[in-house]
Order: structure tokens, then C-alpha cells, then sequence
């Protein structure tokens, strides 16, 4: 049942209503761990704004790749500690954005991962934005064999990905977290016009912030979705969204 009609025209993504009881599946907010958030009162700070907006459960997804090679031991202590300072009423959980890269590889020999979703049977993984990692389709494998539903994170902002891919993918099992951001522009227009394709097609599966810094997200909440429609579409998989 749609419940925000629109009927007046939405000035800025922030007052579509669209993050109130919304579970953010994407975010680099766990301090100093990878390129996201640096200091514990800058993420607290970002908590506080997020539930201000209405988030009700938020998944800390800190990179694990080559660049930043983090321990499954290290990030637990590092969230415990988050953890412990956050006083709010938001829902801290924790699990990783993994790259299909040789530190992958590794981790899923030794099965070492921190799943996403209430059941631990998710991996959020990613690649680069400008070219597959070599064998992708045998490394999805891989992740299913392994008991395990791959979760791609911003699937929109793959520049070597054309609709037949993301078709294939999603034959093969592989789910999508877009970012709701996109929406707005914030990664290009042409990561804006694969996001509204994706979510007119039905193909995204959860949605999420992936914030790095407060100020990128503040900008986006004050600017305006092109078409209510598309915030709408955005709204009920915000809303509805699960894994």
C-alpha cells in the first residue's frame, strides 16, 4: 500500500519522510578503520544525525580489502568500543564491505567474514567501479557454495555495468544494495540513471547511506529528487527492505 502519495511536490529529499523507520544497510561510520569517519565524536555525531532522521537500525560495513586489510578481532573491538560511548536509540550492528580482491580470496578459504542481516547468511561485497575482478562470476560461486548470498553494495555507481549484467546477476542469485543517495546525484548522473532503472525494475533489494562524511549527506538531504515517483519507489524498499 503506498503510503506517501506525494501530492505536493517534495522540496528536498529530507522532507520525503523516506528515512523514518528505515534500516541503513551501508555506512562507513565505525572511527578510523577505513577511509570513512576518523574520530570517535565524528561518529557519534553522525548517530546522532542519522536518528534524527528517523534511522532506526544502521549496519557499520568498514572496508576489508587490500587498502585496508582490517581483522575481523580488530573491527569487533573497535565496535564494542563505538558501542559503548553511543547512548542512543539507534541500532548499532556490524559486519563489513568486502572487495572481490586477494584478501577476499583469503578470508573465504578460512570462511573469516562479519555477514550482514539478522540471520548472518549475507556478504556485502564490491568491486572496482571501473572493471570486474578477474573470474567474478566464479568467485559469486564461491560465496553460494560457501553458504553465503552475495549482497552488492551500490550497484549503480558500476561504470562497466550495462543492464544485461545486472539482469545476469540477479539470475544468479546476487542481491542489491543501492545507495539512496545516488538518487540525487550524488554520484553522477550516470550512476543517477542506473539507480532509478534499478529501483523502477525492482531489483533492489535493501538500501543505505554508504556516508563517509556528514557533510555529503547533508547536502543530499537538502536537494531535491528529480521525480517523486522515484523517492516514492526509494521509500517503499527503504521501508519494506529486507535480506
Amino acid at each position: 500500500m503506498n503510503i506517501w502519495p506525494f501530492k505536493r511536490k517534495v522540496a528536498s529529499l529530507e522532507q520525503s519522510g523516506f528515512t523514518t523507520g528505515m534500516t541503513d544497510w551501508h555506512s562507513h561510520i565505525l572511527p578510523g578503520v577505513d577511509d570513512g569517519f576518523k574520530t570517535m565524536n565524528g561518529s557519534l555525531k553522525a548517530l546522532r544525525r542519522l536518528e534524527s532522521l528517523g534511522v532506526k537500525k544502521l549496519w557499520l560495513t568498514p572496508h576489508i580489502m587490500e587498502d585496508y586489510p582490517n581483522e575481523t578481532s580488530a573491527l569487533k573491538e573497535r565496535f564494542a568500543e563505538l558501542s559503548s560511548q553511543w547512548d542512543g536509540n539507534l541500532e548499532l550492528r556490524l559486519a563489513a564491505e568486502n572487495m572481490l580482491d586477494v584478501v577476499f580470496e583469503e578470508r573465504l578459504a578460512k570462511r573469516d567474514f562479519l555477514p550482514i542481516g539478522d540471520d548472518g547468511t549475507h556478504l556485502l561485497v564490491e568491486t572496482s567501479y571501473f572493471n570486474p575482478p578477474m573470474h567474478m562470476d566464479d568467485t559469486l560461486e564461491a560465496i553460494f557454495q560457501a553458504g553465503y548470498f552475495p549482497l552488492l553494495a551500490h550497484p549503480e555507481r558500476y561504470r562497466y555495468m550495462e543492464e544485461a549484467d545486472y539482469r545476469r546477476l540477479k539470475e544468479m542469485g546476487v542481491k542489491f544494495q543501492a545507495n539512496y543517495m545516488s538518487l540525487v546525484g550524488a554520484y553522477g548522473e550516470t550512476a543517477r540513471k542506473k539507480a532509478e532503472w534499478l529501483f523502477k525494475q525492482g531489483m533492489v533489494d535493501v538500501t543505505g547511506s554508504d556516508i563517509h562524511r556528514l557533510r555529503v549527506l547533508e547536502n543530499c538531504m537538502e536537494m531535491a529528487p528529480r521525480k517523486a515517483e522515484t523517492v516514492q519507489a526509494l521509500i517503499e524498499t527503504a521501508r519494506n527492505g529486507k535480506i
